[in-house]
């Protein structure tokens, strides 16, 4: 037989074109009663827009994409403008990163030993209020083979300190300035949008001069991760990201420092999330946007790639169902691995509780292990190319990000910004993204939706953390939602609605399950009670609750809801509730899909608590 000189995938079916695709799209649509363009729906009505999502930051997500949706500039080769698909020419893996935050300097010791020896290659140390006193640097990096592991340091308003402490421990050690290799971490505009301390620029040349002879040492870190935080989506992140890097970059160079030199001595720090994709476009995104600064700054064509320091997202961790965390952040590192990261950082599952313990700290850098030997992410360069959706999301991110982050230019820079528009811009974006997540449109898993009520609690000795009195302020996805479970365990006992399963099983179970989810959320317990109107009444009247929520299909609740209700009134029911949309005399609230779980939960404890007042 003839060897075949191509696959002829799925030859036996006839070709199809994307209007073959939008219209049998369009006939599925019209048979749901979802819009479409056939003309039985309202105008300007479109398959693809219909299974659109639109995401924080202006981003927009189809259902479909081919060649023709890229219509930015072709992403390029790696190491190559415009940098989307890496920033050098090989591959061979990336810098497993720790961070430490321990105050004490011998806990800190021990498991960054124990961290090195067991598949991390760098450390990331947080020093003064944070972590270890300057001081007692010698005594946390004792062991440790400066000429081996690169230190990146983390110190805040102890910078210079923690600079010069490590400078002097190397020549204490004997090993030589030009072995040492990390980061000095200076970030004095980080240092002011988490603190309000005065961000002093000329810091950088300093540190830029006082480790000349330390080529291995990057001088500036760009952490973007305080915005992200503090709120802000990917394309807020990327844009104040570069302009800091612009800010310290033009301060390095009017110190004198040629561009090229310049640009070796900062790294950027972002965030990535269980938003897989987003996060694989965004550290894309940010180097075709440092490629194009470089390139104005008219740097070498070699020299323009951004070191890139991925972290999993601290405002995604849970500090309920925290075992959790291990899969967000495995979903993170991948994607930063993908993206192209040249160091990650995988937080600790427990981080949200206080300082991990060795088993958290384990499994965070297993998880490393794992995808950068086994699964051998480490030795390909850009695995989401050629995806169409991950390039357009790419040029979406750059685009939108470019056009912020030169606004923030026209006004003034990165300094202006922050003590101007930023605040209010990250509050903006938190309040948008506060409402997906009350109307579970942004679903936590162990938080929002699947809560464990039996969950035992998880205990870890509290971090340290400095005053935040700058105007950027730390948040977490998950906070309100364990705002009410802390208020329902706080309770002398555990709140309980109670549900009214109206039919058989086959009938209510959807609903039950729907409205025990919901109430589950909150802390809540739930009762079921089923049976005939009556029997259902008095096991309300049994259960103790001044809450009764009705269960059922539509049909039952035409046929039999309103009488229902009337016998949970007079069984006691201080307020009565309906799973679904329909309107039925007696019923105080409906709960549904897509409805604002928060608010609803707070009018459940308000229900709950007023009784035992009255009590």
């Amino acid at each position: 037989m003839p060897a075949e000189t191509e696959l002829p995938l799925a030859a036996e079916f006839a070709a199809a074109s994307r209007e073959d695709w939008r219209a049998q799209v369009a006939a599925v649509l019209r048979k749901s009663g979802l819009p479409s363009p056939s003309g039985h729906a309202p105008t300007g009505a479109d398959p693809e827009d219909a299974l659109s999502t639109a995401l924080l930051g202006g981003l927009v997500v189809k259902p479909l994409y081919t060649a023709a949706d890229v219509d930015g500039p072709p992403p390029g080769l790696p190491g190559v403008a415009p940098y989307v698909r890496g920033a050098t020419t090989s591959r061979s893996g990336w810098d497993v990163r720790v961070q430490h935050a321990d105050p004490d300097a011998a806990r800190t010791n021990a498991a960054a030993l124990a961290d090195l020896t067991n598949g991390a290659t760098s450390l990331w140390l947080r020093l003064g209020e944070s972590g270890v006193r300057v001081g007692e640097l010698a005594a946390a990096l004792d062991g440790v083979y400066l000429d081996l592991a690169p230190i990146v340091l983390d110190a805040g308003a102890h910078t210079a300190e923690a600079a010069q402490a490590l400078l002097a421990l190397s020549e204490q050690r004997g090993v030589a300035r030009a072995e040492l290799s990390g980061s000095l971490g200076a970030d004095p505009i980080g240092l002011r949008a988490r603190t309000g301390a005065d961000a002093d620029l000329t810091l950088l040349p300093a540190l830029a001069e006082q480790s000349k002879d330390a080529a291995g040492l990057l001088v500036a870190t760009v952490d973007g991760t305080v915005y992200h935080n503090g709120g802000g989506s990917d394309v807020d992140e990327l844009a104040i990201a570069t302009a800091i890097g612009v800010a310290y970059l033009r301060t390095l160079v009017e110190s004198g420092l040629p561009v090229d030199q310049a640009l070796g001595l900062i790294e950027f720090r972002l965030a990535v999330t269980d938003d897989q994709f987003t996060s694989i476009a965004k550290l894309r995104a940010a180097r075709r946007l440092w490629g194009r600064v470089a390139e104005l700054s008219g740097a070498a064509p070699t020299l323009r790639g951004q070191r890139q320091h991925a972290v999993t997202s601290a405002a995604m961790m849970t500090q309920r169902d925290p075992w959790v965390n291990m899969l967000r952040t495995t979903i993170a590192c991948f994607a930063a691995a993908v993206g192209g990261a040249d160091a990650i950082t995988v937080l600790p599952f427990d981080n949200a509780l206080g300082l991990p313990d060795d088993f958290a700290r384990r499994i965070a850098r297993n998880t490393q292990s794992v995808l950068h030997d086994e699964s051998s992410l480490g030795r390909v360069i850009d695995p989401g190319g050629g995806s169409w959706y991950v390039e357009s999301l790419t040029h979406q991110l750059a685009d939108r990000a470019w056009s912020a982050f030169t606004a923030i230019e026209r006004s003034g820079g990165a300094l202006t910004y922050l003590d101007g528009d930023l605040p209010s811009v990250l509050a903006q974006t938190r309040s948008q993204r506060d409402e997906q997540i009350a109307r579970r449109r942004m679903p936590i898993t162990g938080v929002s939706e699947f809560a464990f009520l039996e969950e035992q609690p998880v205990t870890r000795p509290p971090a340290s953390q400095p005053d935040a009195v700058g105007p950027i302020s730390t948040h977490r996805y998950a906070e309100q939602f364990e705002a009410l479970r802390d208020r329902a365990e706080a309770a002398a006992s555990r709140p309980t609605v109670f549900l009214a399963a109206l039919g058989p099983a086959a009938v209510h179970s959807a609903r039950t399950g729907f409205a025990a989810n919901l109430f589950a959320a909150g802390g809540i317990c739930s009762v079921t009670g089923t049976g005939t109107v009556d029997e259902i009444a008095k096991a309300f009247a049994d259960s103790g609750s001044a809450l009764a929520c009705i269960c059922s299909s539509d049909k039952f609740y035409a046929e039999s809801a309103a009488e229902l209700a009337a016998a949970l009134r007079t069984a006691g029911a201080k307020e009565i509730w309906l799973a679904g949309k329909a309107e039925i005399a007696g019923v105080d609230r409906t709960i549904a899909a897509g409805c604002d779980a928060l608010h609803a939960l707070n009018a459940a404890f308000d229900v709950l608590e007023g009784t035992e007042v009255a009590q």
